[in-house]
């Protein structure tokens, strides 16, 4: 087992980039779903969603950042074109959304996803002793499982 500067071993920080590649990918999609959510938003809750969608899409964009100075710390290349990010991602764009309803529901789906990804990704850090990308992902995940008890109020 050959380890890099990091101490991790290089075949898993291999796969840990390449994970953390698509976590960004599928970030980038939430991110901008986020923003024509705030941007189309109309209806009786325009101004409470409006502001929850402005604070969801500031929130992903420091996760973005995070995940790709992650990615450059382990000594790989962070994605970054959106030709990419749409190739990789599971989450899908969302086009014309102007119910609140139906944009909360998406929110709810697309934050499933991550969390999907995130808890693949702390088991594989975990098992890597890679304790940066561990502590990462349990902060995104305690986030969300928070976001996901609001959004499940919300949506009942």
């Amino acid at each position: 087992m050959k380890t890099g500067s990091l101490g991790i071993d290089e075949v898993m920080v291999v796969e840990i980039s390449e994970k953390l590649n698509d976590l960004l990918a599928n970030f980038q999609v939430y991110y901008q779903n986020l923003r024509g959510f705030h941007w189309n938003i109309k209806g009786r809750d325009f101004f409470e969603l409006h502001i929850k969608f402005e604070e969801l899409y500031n929130l992903a964009a420091v996760s973005i950042d995070e995940i790709a100075e992650r990615i450059l710390t382990l000594d790989h290349i962070p994605m970054h074109t959106y030709s990419n990010y749409i190739k990789v991602s599971d989450i899908e764009e969302a086009t014309n959304v102007t119910n609140g309803r139906e944009a909360m529901g998406m929110v709810k789906a697309n934050i499933e996803v991550l969390l999907k990804k995130e808890k693949s990704l702390l088991k594989l850090a975990e098992s890597s002793d890679d304790q940066g990308t561990a502590d990462l992902m349990t902060q995104y995940i305690t986030a969300q499982e928070k976001l996901m008890w609001m959004l499940r109020s919300y949506l009942a």
